[in-house]
């Protein structure tokens, strides 16, 4: 099988909590609004957006032998997206992600279960060269990927693939260990507490302008705002939509989705943030990372509409 992208990191069930979201200790019962239990994961929702924007897409994720296991191969599958499971998690249960989705904000509590268990040999020559591209979110949450992955990258380059970086919040507030993995990165996609704190820089046009500079086009993504871009010496902006916002959970994975499913179909940058902005700002209408998804036809409509 040959694919258009190969996304690369975690897949597990988010239980999407909305409502009176902030606990209170001392045992006292708080009344939600909804609950959904939904496909979750940086790299999952990623895949997921990318097959709904057409693309051949694969995902190499640990999943575990159980019912949440069962029911995140179930939701790929009905996404379009082939699950490639290296086996490596062994009895392992499925990791797991509570959201609690508060207006214009959200928490995230996770157990890693199966999400740290991918190793930089699960990434083999004969498996790049399958894709055209090669995509790795929820880097902090994967230790041993994140030791090898400068390797990983320059492989895939190596075999003529192009590579894309989504590192998401580091939980352990070090920050480190990426110089060498961005030497070897074509796109880079934070949003902009990601960027600062990746880079130390004192604001986000210092940031991105000094990764830009050694090579790394910067992708970001800023909320409603939309998204940003700095690449070559150039930089490009895109609003984001007014749309009806339920959920804001996976919003940032459909905007990557977006802007990987432009620059694979020959858009430049410029138009590929216009998508990303389009993508996550449509993806927010209903809970979780994928109810929502927008397809091809539905990004090129409102960005027609807009002009």
């Amino acid at each position: 099988m040959r694919y258009d992208v190969l996304v690369v990191g975690d897949a597990n069930p988010d239980l999407v909590l909305r409502g009176d979201v902030r606990p209170r200790f001392g045992q006292q019962e708080q009344l939600l609004d909804a609950a959904d239990l939904v496909l979750g994961g940086s790299a999952a929702i990623t895949a997921a957006g990318c097959a709904r924007l057409g693309l051949r897409t694969a995902l190499l994720a640990a999943v575990g032998p159980d019912v949440f296991g069962t029911f995140t191969r179930e939701r790929l599958a009905e996404r379009g997206v082939d699950l490639l499971d290296p086996g490596s998690a062994g009895g392992t249960p499925t990791g797991l992600s509570v959201i609690l989705s508060a207006p214009g904000d959200r928490a995230i509590l996770t157990l890693p279960g199966t999400i740290p268990a991918l190793r930089p040999a699960d990434v083999t020559d004969e498996l790049l060269a399958t894709a055209r591209h090669v995509h790795v979110a929820s880097l902090f949450l994967q230790p041993a990927l994140h030791e090898g992955l400068a390797g990983v990258f320059a492989r895939a380059r190596g075999l003529g693939l192009t590579t894309s970086l989504d590192t998401n919040w580091d939980p352990s507030g070090r920050w480190t260990g990426l110089a060498e993995i961005l030497r070897e990165t074509d796109v880079f996609l934070p949003n902009a507490a990601e960027l600062l704190a990746v880079t130390g820089a004192a604001g986000v046009d210092e940031a991105a302008e000094g990764l830009a500079a050694l090579g790394t086009t910067v992708v970001l993504k800023d909320g409603a705002r939309g998204g940003r871009a700095w690449w070559n010496g150039n930089t490009a902006a895109a609003p984001g939509l007014a749309v009806d916002v339920v959920d804001t959970t996976g919003a940032g994975d459909s905007f990557n989705a977006g802007f990987l499913a432009a620059r694979l179909g020959g858009r430049d940058v410029p138009a590929a943030v216009a998508w990303a902005a389009a993508a996550g700002s449509l993806s927010t209408r209903a809970a979780g990372g994928t109810a929502a998804q927008a397809t091809s036809a539905d990004v090129e409509a409102v960005i027609l509409s807009a002009r």
